[in-house]
């Protein structure tokens, strides 16, 4: 055990090197490549604009959102009509898809506990 530690402390060492030796020039090249999308003047009054944009642009894409919402909602109700007629292959792709949902709910609470499993019984 301490000989795992000694090597995962050994690893860690290694990548603050190189983060501190090649991160600048990692960030530099990040920002040339992407300086389309800088907004000129960098400053806080532009990034409140761009806050405010961003939100007020995302209230107006509500109402799409609910009528989406309720267009899965009547596909699942006549779904549920003609359960009869559902094959395997469906069934066992709805499974699957409420399992991955539980998995990222469990996922969710367990970085809201911060990375903690203590009040989990599994």
């Amino acid at each position: 055990m301490a000989s795992k530690l000694l090597q995962v402390q050994a690893k860690a060492a290694q990548a603050s090197q190189a983060v501190t030796k090649n991160g600048g020039s990692y960030v530099k090249q990040l920002l040339e490549k992407n300086k389309d999308y800088i907004q000129e003047p960098p400053s806080v009054e532009t990034c409140q604009l761009l806050a405010k944009q961003l939100f007020y642009t995302r209230l107006a894409s509500i109402p799409h959102r609910y009528e989406a919402f309720w267009k899965e909602v009547e596909s699942i109700k006549k779904l549920m009509k003609k359960r009869e007629e559902m094959n395997m292959e469906n069934a066992g792709m709805a499974a699957l898809f409420g399992l991955e949902c539980f998995v990222w709910f469990c996922g969710g609470e367990i970085v809201g506990r911060g990375f903690t499993f203590p009040g989990y019984h599994f």
